[in-house]
This record gives structure tokens, sequence and C-alpha cells, in this order.
């Protein structure tokens, strides 16, 4: 056997009696997803917080970013079948990633916010990115800490300076620049109240007597942050099918190994993400946003650098489906052209990005159509058992579109939860709550491989359909956890315990373990040969717009903020509480109807679990 650009195979060569390629691209799928969810721990609170969107335009500007990168691997996975090769298509993904997060870390002005009481004008300022973040109104050498609620704006303390520093800070527990004792914080401001005026500053200003005005660098730090994230999502294109089909290249056909192979390269992905979670949410809130994207720029460079160093171990695979030279499009060499063509391509989804209603209109009306041609196409074309297969695999395509809505909340409405609404230890952040998810698979993903192995010995392995029934009931009930605590367990500062938020991740995981490693192997088994790509494609496009969907939802739990900050707590964990009870019960509903109908949706896969 012979590689297609021309090398003859070499021996396989094993690590721990696998391909040792699968060191190569265990690190490498490490280190990506090290930068993509190391980033993704931070935007939308860096959206909120440094460039002041309102909660649901950031989350709009997530759900459109995260749509394109599930969208785009289908183009990409097509370049890399029928031109470049997989190893190719991914190094130029890696380079577009590395150079999208080193740009993350640039964040020019950010946003700006005045205040306008009277015929005075203060800036804004926040200091701190935690939930302890303090808030102030400057004019001058005027700066007073204030907090704003739906009642109006009020003084909280003032700034010491520095001929009463000493006696400032011996005073600060009962001024609020300090820890104040248990119970002295105002449940609505989480401060200590004041009831003066400060520095001419009045004591408190009634909502209508005051205005907000609100402006972004739109000439320099906004074109960058669009920039920077319409690379990732190129990059990602490129990269992510490509480098698990490098993965199955590995193994012959019918290899015993495959299946374990890829679990090893899961483990890979959510140990990359627990890992960034981490360090990126420390750097990001501890010293800025620019430490936590720059490390995770870093991460990428490392995946990068493994995987190009690390080619003699793949062994040929993954190489383009014709040798490359002598080969051109339109006059320029393939790879060549690919590498310009990706660049290019970054500029319309930098401008789809800074329009992403654009994004979120037209995509679900795209796949709609798409999705009703793919129906029409087996319902037309086929007859017999390869019908009914088809038909099963599209509809369970539809009802991982809810899955995947709710469980994507994580890194929107949910990063926004706990950050408005979760009581956290003094070192916890929201980030920080990102690691639940890859925490709970690296522990409990080998659990329940082993559980579905000793199911299956005992012949009560639950079929595909009702795994993917589990996996609805499971993130429903994660969601209706929050509400419970919203509604009987949040303190007086409007805020539910920790546990009640990481008791939601791990349902949200045990779902995600119950359909999304059964999904794409539902795709290969349930496919034709001959429309199996197309099959995948439909598999991505149905998550792209699973993205949008999910949007939609997080802004409907949005409500108002001041420089990042919640004016009401009590609204926001009620708006809350609402939204996730909602959509608690529909997946739990959806769940137990797609129990019942699993029978008939088994007989119509023909004899496949």
């Amino acid at each position: 056997m012979t590689t297609t650009d021309g090398g003859a195979l070499t021996p396989r060569k094993t690590f721990l009696g696998h391909p040792r390629g699968l060191v190569i691209l265990f690190f490498t799928e490490m280190w990506e997803r090290f930068s993509y969810y190391g980033m993704r721990a931070l935007l939308v609170l860096y959206l909120t917080q440094h460039f002041l969107f309102g909660p649901a335009e950031a989350q709009g500007i997530y759900a459109a970013y995260a749509a394109l990168v599930y969208l785009m691997p289908v183009i990409g996975g097509m370049i890399a079948d029928k031109y470049l090769g997989q190893r190719k298509a991914v190094i130029i993904g890696a380079v577009l990633l590395v150079l999208g997060h080193f740009t993350m870390a640039f964040e020019g002005s950010g946003g700006r916010e005045r205040l306008t009481i009277g015929e005075t004008t203060y800036d804004i300022q926040v200091e701190g990115r935690d939930q302890n973040r303090r808030m102030f109104a400057v004019n001058g050498d005027e700066r007073v800490q204030i907090a704003i609620s739906p009642e109006g704006v009020s003084t909280v303390g003032a700034e010491p300076s520095a001929a009463n520093a000493a006696d400032a800070a011996a005073a600060a527990v009962g001024t609020g620049l300090g820890t104040p004792p248990t119970g002295a914080l105002d449940p609505a401001t989480q401060a200590a109240p004041q009831a003066s005026a400060q520095a001419g500053f009045p004591a408190f200003t009634a909502t209508g007597g005051y205005s907000l005005e609100t402006t972004r660098d739109t000439a320099m730090g906004e074109p960058v942050l669009f920039l920077a994230l319409s690379l990732i999502i190129m990059g990602v294109g490129f990269l992510k099918a490509n480098i698990s089909t490098v993965v199955g290249a590995l193994y012959e056909e019918n290899d015993p190994r495959r299946d374990g192979g890829f679990t090893i390269f899961y483990v890979g992905i959510n140990l990359g993400s627990f890992l960034a979670t981490a360090a990126c949410s420390y750097l990001g809130f501890t010293y800025g946003w620019a430490y936590g994207f720059g490390l995770a720029g870093i991460g990428m460079l490392l995946g990068l650098l493994t995987f190009v160093l690390g080619q003699g171990w793949l062994e040929g695979r993954g190489g383009p489906p014709v040798p490359l030279k002598g080969r051109s499009i339109l006059g320029v060499p393939v790879e060549a052209f690919f590498w310009i063509a990706g660049l290019i391509c970054v500029i319309p989804v930098w401008l789809l990005m800074q329009r992403h209603e654009i994004i979120e209109t037209l995509l679900p009306w795209i796949a709609g159509i798409i999705f009703a041609a793919v129906v029409g196409y087996t319902v037309l074309k086929l007859k017999g058992v390869e019908r009914s297969r088809m038909l099963v695999a599209q509809v369970l395509i539809f009802f991982s579109v809810l899955f995947w809505a709710l469980f994507e909340q994580a890194g929107s409405s949910l990063t926004l939860f706990a950050d408005q609404s979760t009581q956290m230890p003094s070192w916890f952040n929201a980030g920080y709550t990102q690691m639940f998810n890859p925490g709970v698979i690296i522990i409990g993903g080998p659990i329940m491989a082993a559980l579905w192995v000793w199911l299956a010995k005992r012949k009560l392995e639950p079929s595909t359909p009702v795994k993917f029934s589990f996996g609805l009931m499971f993130v429903g009930l994660g969601f209706l956890v929050l509400t419970f605590a919203a509604s009987n367990l949040a303190n007086d500062a409007f805020r539910v315990p920790l546990t009640f938020l990481f008791l939601t991740y791990v349902f949200h995981t045990i779902g995600e373990l119950c359909l999304s490693p059964v999904g794409l192997s539902m795709i290969t088994k349930l496919s034709l040969a001959r429309v199996v790509g197309m099959m995948m494609g439909v598999w991505f496009l149905s998550s792209s717009v699973a993205h949008i969907v999910a949007g939609l939802i997080a802004q409907a739990t949005a409500t108002d903020t001041v420089a990042g900050v919640v004016t009401s707590p009590q609204l926001a964990l009620e708006t809350y509480a609402s939204i996730f009870g909602t959509i608690g019960w529909t997946g739990v509903g959806v769940g137990v109807f797609l129990l019942v109908l699993s029978p008939l949706l088994k007989k119509g896969m023909a004899g496949i679990h």
C-alpha cells in the first residue's frame, strides 16, 4: 500500500497498543481545544464587561460565532476530501487559529459608559472582573463609588485620598471599601449603603433623573475583535472535522482498536478544555483579558508545532486524494490556492460577524431548505431498508437540534448566570464554571462507556433512539435543578449556591455522554455509503442551527446591565428561573416523547443497534 502523495506507508509502529500517530493527534487536539475553550470561557464576559455590549447583544454575537464554527467544517471537510487531504487542511486551520487567538489579545479601548446628572457628566469606571467588581463615577479628581439599580443611582463609598488613606483603611469595613461584616451588605447593590452625598455627587438620583450613554471603540477595538473571531471560525473550518478523519485513517477497516482510539482522542479534547478553562480564566480575571486570550493563543501554537513536527508519526495517513504536484486552480497551485482562499474568506465572515442578525435570520431558512431536500431525496429516491434507515437518521438529527440548543447555553446564559446569580467563593470566578463539563467527562466518561459494555453483554444496552431520549431528559433536568434553586434557595443577594450550578452541569454532561458519542456513529451506520458525506454535513449543519436557537434562548434570559454589572439581581434571577423552567420542561417532555417513539425508530433501523 502506498500513500496518494507518492510515499510508501511505513510499517505500523505502536504506542501503548495504538498507532503512535494517535499521540500526535491527541496532543494537537488537546492544545486546539485548550485554545478554543479557553477563549470561550471568557468571550461573553469579555463582550459584556470590556466592550459593554448588553447581555442580549453579547449572546447574539456568541450564537452567530458558534453557528459559523459548526458550519465551516462542512466546507473544510469537502475541500480536504476533494483537494488537499486532511493533513494539509489541518495545518492551514491551525495557522489561522493561531492568528485568531493572538489577535484576540488586542483589547483596544473597549467600551465607555457616561452618566449625566443635571449638568454634570461622569465617566463610569469598573474595578475588577469577578463578582466583587466595584463601579465608580469619575469627573476630574472626583471619584465616587456608586450602584445603579432599577430605582436609580446611589453612592456607596468615597475613594480615599492619599491624605486620609490610613483613616479610610481603618474605616473600610464600615464604608464598603473593605469587606463588610456579615449581613452588612445591601442586597440590591452588594455593597455597604451610604446615606449622604460625597464630594458633590448626589446621594441618590431616581430613575428618570439621569441619563446613560454607551460608546465603543468602533474605530479599532471592535473591528479587530470581529477579525479575530473570523480567523478562528475559518481555522476551525479547516481543522475540526479533518483532524478526526485522520484519527480514523490511522486504523484499518474493522480494526477493533478504532473505538478505543477515538475514546482516547475524546479524552484529549476534554483534558484540553479542562486545563484551558482553569488557566485562561485565572489569567483573564486576575491580570486582564489579554493575558487569558494570549494563553489560548500559546496553546494553539503548541498544537500547531506538535502536528507539524509529528508528521512522520502519522505514517502518510490523511494525505491528498490525488498527488498535488502539477495541479492548479485558476492557474494557482492547489495548496497555495487554499492558503490564499482561506485568508480571503475571512473578509466576508468578518462582515457577517458585524451583522450577526443576518446569520440568525438566514441560517435556519437555509438549513430548513437543505433538510427538506434531503428528506425529499430519501422519500422519492430510496426504497425499503435504505429509506427507513435514512429517515431514522434524519429524525434523530432533528431531535439533536433541541439537545444542543439547550446544552450550548454553557457558553452564554449559564456563564452569565454564574456571574450574576450564583453565590461563589471569593477565589472562584464565572469562567471556572466551564471546567465542570470536561471535568465530569474525564471522570464519568469511562464509567459510562463501561456501563454500556456491561449492559451490552447482558443484551440490555439501550438503542440509539433511547440514548437520544435520555440525553434530552437529562439536559432538561439540569435546567430544572437551577429553576428549583432559584425559586427556593437564593440568598438575600438573589444568588443560588454554586453546588446547584455544578449539579446542572453534571446532568448536562450525562446527557452529552448519552447522545454525543453515538451521534456521528449513528450517521455513519444509518446513511448510505454514497451519501454519508452529505449526511455528515447535515449533522454539522444541524449543530450550527442549534447554536442559533441557543442564542435566541440565551437572549430571552437577558436583563439590563450598566458597565457589565446587572442592575436588578432580583429580576435577573427571576428571569433565569422562568426561562430555565420553560426549556427544562421542554427538554424532559420532548425526551419522553422520543422515548415513546423509540420502538418505532428502532424498527426502522432494520437491525442496526
